[in-house]
Order: C-alpha cells, then sequence, then structure tokens
C-alpha cells in the first residue's frame, strides 16, 4: 500500500506547479494529467506565449503592478528565455500541463516569486486565444510565401507557352483548341483567390483576446488596446466571452487551407493526366518523380498524386474541428484544446507539399509539338464555324445547327472539319463559303479570342502580366511581419 504522506506531498508539488488547483485536496490522477497535458503539440506556441507575456508586462508596469525595477528584471528574463526557445535550448517540463505552464515554470524558477506576479489579470482562456492568432497569422504569410514560389512556377511556364496550342476539355472530352499558357495560368487564378483570403483572414484575425481574462475582463487597471498594438494587432475584443470561445478564425484558417489543397490536388490530377502515355503532353523530371518497385521502366508522378492525397487531410482537418464546435456553448470548454492540432497539421502538410508541387510544376518539360497537333482533334474547330457565322449575320441558333451538320458530315467521311471539301461544306449550308476556311485552324481559332479572359494570345500576354504583378504583391506580404518591432528571438 502507498505511503500516503508521500502521495500527499506529491500531490501538493504537482499542484504547485499547476495554474490551478489551491481549492483541491488531492492533485489530479496519472490519467487525468496524461489526458491533460498538451505540451508535445502546444509547445511551437513558446515563443508567442513568451511575446505576449512581454507585453503583458508592459501594462502591468504602466498599471504600477510592477515596479520598474521588477520590470526591468522580468524583461530581462525574457529576453534571455526568447533567445534560449529560439535555439531550441529548452523545452517543457515533464510536468507542465501545457505552454503556459511551462513557460511560467521557467520564468518563476528564474525570477522566483516575482515570476508569479505575471499572471495577474491573464487567464489561459485569453492567452491561449491570444498565442494561437499570433502564431496563425505568422504562419499564413509562410503558406503565402510556397504559394507565391509556386505562382511564379506556374507563371515562368505559362509564359513560355502562351503560343503553344493544345485542345481545351470540358467533360474531360475535347472542346476548343486553346494557348496552353492559358490552361497554366487558370491555376495561378485559383492560387491567387487562395491568397486574397488569407489576407482578408488575417484582417479579421487582427483583433487581440488579450485582457478579456477567463470570460469577464479584469477588474485592473490594464490597457488591453496598447497591448493589441504592441502584438500588433488592429483592436482589442470588445466582448470578452466571445474572445475566449472564438475559434472562427481557426476554422476559416483550415477553409483557407482546405481549398489550397483542393486546388492542388486539381493541379496534381492534371499533371497526373498530362504524363500518362496516353496524353503524352509532359515528361517528369528524374528528381521529382518515383520509380516502381517491381517495374523497371515506371516514372510515377508521385508529387502529384500526393497533392491529391493530402488535400483528403486538409478537408479532414476542417471538419474535425467543425464537428468539435459545433455544440459548443460560450464560453470557454476544453474541448478547444483539439483546435490546434489540426492546424498545426495543415500548416505542416502545405509548408511541405506546395515547395515540392511547385519543383514538380518547374521542372516538367512539355511536348508542344503533341499538343499542337491533337489542338483541333475531335471536331473542336466546330465552335468556330458558328461563330463565323454569327459574324456573317446568321443567327446562333442556325449557326449551331450548321455546325453540326459540318460536324455529322465529317463524321460520316471519317475526316477532320479542316479536311471537307468546298463542296461538302457548299453542300451543308450556301453560308459556307471559302472565307470559312480562315478559323478552320488551331492558329486562326486562337486569333479571334482577343477579349479579357479569352485563350487568344494577345490575352493571355495581358492576363500573365497581370498575375506577374499580383505574385509580387503576394511576395511582399508574405515577407512581413505582422508584429511591429519583433524581437529576433520570434523569428
Amino acid at each position: 500500500m502507498a505511503d500516503s504522506g508521500a502521495q500527499d506531498a506529491q500531490d501538493s508539488q504537482n499542484r504547485s506547479k499547476a495554474l490551478w488547483g489551491g481549492r483541491f485536496a488531492s492533485g489530479p490522477s496519472p490519467e487525468l494529467v496524461a489526458l491533460s497535458r498538451s505540451t508535445h503539440f502546444d509547445w511551437r506556441l513558446a515563443t508567442y506565449d513568451l511575446l505576449q507575456t512581454r507585453a503583458h508586462a508592459g501594462v502591468l508596469r504602466s498599471a504600477d503592478l510592477l515596479t520598474q525595477e521588477e520590470y526591468s528584471a522580468i524583461n530581462a528574463a525574457i529576453e534571455q528565455l526568447g533567445t534560449e526557445l529560439a535555439a531550441g535550448q529548452v523545452g517543457p517540463g515533464e510536468d507542465d500541463e501545457d505552454v503556459h505552464t511551462g513557460v511560467e515554470r521557467i520564468l518563476v524558477e528564474r525570477l522566483g516569486a516575482l515570476g508569479g506576479k505575471l499572471r495577474a489579470g491573464r487567464s489561459r482562456n485569453d492567452q491561449i486565444a491570444t498565442d494561437f492568432r499570433l502564431y496563425l497569422r505568422t504562419q499564413a504569410r509562410a503558406i503565402a510565401g510556397v504559394l507565391a514560389e509556386l505562382q511564379s512556377a506556374l507563371i515562368d511556364q505559362a509564359t513560355e507557352h502562351i503560343d503553344s496550342a493544345a485542345p481545351g476539355f470540358t467533360h474531360l472530352q475535347r472542346a476548343q483548341p486553346v494557348s496552353f499558357g492559358h490552361e497554366l495560368a487558370k491555376h495561378v487564378h485559383a492560387f491567387s483567390r487562395d491568397l486574397d483570403r488569407l489576407a482578408d483572414w488575417d484582417a479579421r484575425t487582427a483583433v487581440s483576446p488579450l485582457g478579456s481574462g477567463a470570460l469577464s475582463g479584469s477588474a485592473l487597471p490594464l490597457d488591453p488596446e496598447k497591448v493589441a498594438a504592441e502584438l500588433g494587432f488592429e483592436s482589442a475584443a470588445e466582448n470578452s466571452i466571445d474572445a475566449v470561445s472564438d475559434r472562427d478564425f481557426v476554422a476559416e484558417f483550415l477553409f483557407v487551407t482546405a481549398l489550397v489543397g483542393v486546388h492542388l490536388s486539381r493541379l496534381g490530377e492534371e499533371v497526373c493526366l498530362w504524363t500518362s502515355k496516353e496524353f503524352g503532353w509532359a515528361k517528369l523530371h528524374d528528381s521529382w518523380s518515383t520509380g516502381s518497385s517491381i517495374m523497371p521502366q515506371k516514372k510515377n508522378p508521385d508529387i502529384a498524386e500526393l497533392a491529391r492525397g493530402k488535400a483528403g487531410r486538409l478537408i479532414g482537418d476542417l471538419t474535425g474541428l467543425l464537428a468539435t464546435l459545433k455544440g459548443l456553448p460560450f464560453a470557454y470548454n476544453r474541448d478547444l484544446q483539439e483546435d490546434k492540432e489540426p492546424a498545426f497539421d495543415a500548416v505542416d502538410t502545405l509548408m511541405v507539399l506546395t515547395p515540392a508541387v511547385t519543383g514538380m510544376i518547374a521542372t516538367l518539360e512539355f511536348d508542344t509539338e503533341r499538343m499542337a497537333q491533337s489542338a483541333p482533334g475531335g471536331h473542336a474547330l466546330a465552335t468556330e464555324i458558328a461563330d463565323w457565322l454569327v459574324v456573317k449575320g446568321v443567327p446562333f441558333r442556325s449557326a449551331h445547327e450548321i455546325a453540326g451538320a459540318c460536324v455529322k458530315v465529317a463524321d460520316d467521311q471519317g475526316v477532320e472539319l479542316w479536311e471537307l471539301d468546298d463542296q461538302a461544306l457548299l453542300g451543308v449550308s450556301p453560308e459556307l463559303d471559302a472565307g470559312v476556311r480562315e478559323v478552320l485552324s488551331v492558329h486562326g481559332a486562337l486569333a479571334t479570342r482577343k477579349t479579357v479572359g479569352g485563350t487568344g494570345p494577345e490575352s493571355v500576354r495581358r492576363q500573365i502580366s497581370r498575375l506577374a504583378e499580383s505574385n509580387k504583391r503576394t511576395i511582399q506580404w508574405a515577407t512581413e511581419q505582422p508584429v511591429a518591432n519583433a524581437p529576433t528571438w520570434l523569428g
């Protein structure tokens, strides 16, 4: 039987390390300790917890709750700990319940009772909400940076292939000839919307919960707006209950990352098609593909396939969090401990996946001759006949019927549209004189698509120029640190 005195001593020691426990007669059970511990994943927030601790110390000093001597000692300890955290020289202890417990424990060990003054006016509830916003605002810029690099690779390839013709598809069936640069640029637009969403998200997330306490604010004469400004937020939260329980910013972040995953997946699917022997449009670089353990001839698009697979994981991160949030009452509930791992996973997934996709795209070699030969096949120029007739004054309804009849004649003769002779064309309609041959070629078809958004080379050049300018702005935003005058140890 265990020594009750020894157990009481151990319980007392455990309670002294925790940020709670005064009203409890005994310490938590080992099973509860194991379930509650989160330092194995939330320690990555340690520098952000220390950053907001530094800001909090400043408002405590402004409120005369710390003397100048005390503030100086605390600030020195914070700077030293920040440097050590950045260098990976210090980590959580075995008995630390979470990142807040660990950071406070270290400061108390170094500052003594003075370190305990830092808890005044704060709760783990507003601390974690603040830490998490700081972390995700930084990571949003990191994700934007790697997406911008992918955009750059796509823009380079698109620029090179503005004048390369390729079949365009709907329903995965040949539809109309397009500029292959236009095909590649469509992916840049998808990622541009993701980047716009990240910037919009950042503006909504730039609200500081610090000062909200557990749920009701603080009776101490603190200044939430001042600490918000120091931490790079645009304002302090106006409702303390909402501030500590709001995880919309996490859910929205995960929606954006899930959609990025979907866009990476769609790009990956096209690479799988392009590099197949059946298409034969593109060749993977050896450094960005793999082989088979049994079939020596294989060259597999693993990066493209993993882009498809990781999309499911990113979608799962989002749906898992939404399921956690859906039944929670306001304010803080411990269920919210489950918000961090999905977000961490989404960040880690995109930061590994996106550079790999970038390398794959940048090194793809395209068979432009094969694409050009395929571009007009499958009667893909039929719409050109209809549009040409419309210009001559034929109602589109009639023009569509005439073009369809041309397709039938070509099918019956086993030829392509441009191979129909003049007699066959006039047999379909007297409107189909020799002038129609101006558009019965890929070059002629592309040249007519000059409008904004069109696939004509002239339009595509303008499009890519605008995308390149937008890409430069993204790169600039991605390099900006959301916290002004951030310490070097924040990273």
